[in-house]
């Protein structure tokens, strides 16, 4: 169990100085009820929410200078929504480390969509207490970086590229291309600024992020915003 605990810790890129919290992250009430421990995970469930929700509001903010309240809070309902934290939670391997009770566990429980969305929100709040707010950003975005296009989606679920693909598509244009322009910083912090281009050359917009992929998504969203500023 402790090497799955350190390959966990690996895939959210923390590593935890108080064991207990990460300990009392992974488990479920029904666990705690039948072994009699005091600490199960719903009090760290709370708070990880609510840094979930800060997080991921700043990183629209910042992200999105001319999305309007609305276009925010949809954006931000997509990330934080059960479905999302769950798919989260799977990609890292959480289920093998959460600990439930046995008559939920003989019910499925482990792979529960709600109980796995819960787990994710409170090693949020458990890495916020181990290690600060910066700690727990880095860990979200990383998950939104590994799972490309969390942000960039409409409350339809599409996300950005397709959208803005469709949009051209609508107007008789091919779909946009996406070109590398600038790379920089070290391997372990680099940043990636990327075009989108239409098929006649004229660039769209541009959009920046840790990973190509993000930086794709980000170009397209903005190539979005711009079309509806212009009212196109």
């Amino acid at each position: 169990m402790e090497l799955l605990s350190v390959d966990l810790e690996r895939e959210i890129g923390y590593v935890f100085h108080d064991r207990g919290l990460f300990e009392e992250a992974l488990t479920h009430a029904s666990y705690a009820n039948e072994s009699g421990r005091q600490g199960c995970n719903e009090r760290l469930e709370f708070l990880g929410d609510a840094v979930l929700e800060l997080v991921v509001s700043q990183m629209l903010y910042l992200s999105s200078p001319n999305m309007d309240e609305g276009g925010l809070s949809k954006a931000r309902s997509h990330v934080v929504r059960e479905t999302t934290l769950a798919s989260w939670a799977r990609a890292i391997r959480l289920p093998i480390l959460i600990k439930i009770g046995r008559g939920l566990e003989g019910q499925g429980g482990r792979h529960n969509p709600s109980i796995l969305a819960d787990a994710m929100e409170a090693v949020f709040g458990a890495v916020f207490l181990d290690g600060g707010y910066s700690s727990a950003r880095d860990v979200i975005m990383r998950l939104v970086s590994r799972n490309n296009g969390n942000l960039d989606r409409d409350e339809e679920g599409k996300d950005a590229k397709s959208l803005l693909q469709e949009r051209l598509q609508a107007h008789g244009e091919p779909p946009p291309a996406y070109r590398l322009i600038r790379r920089t910083g070290p391997d372990h912090a680099a940043s990636f600024e990327v075009e989108a281009t239409a098929a006649d050359g004229r660039v769209l917009s541009a959009g920046s992020g840790n990973s190509i992929k993000t930086a794709e998504f980000r170009a397209a969203r903005k190539a979005l915003e711009l079309f509806k500023d212009k009212g196109e």
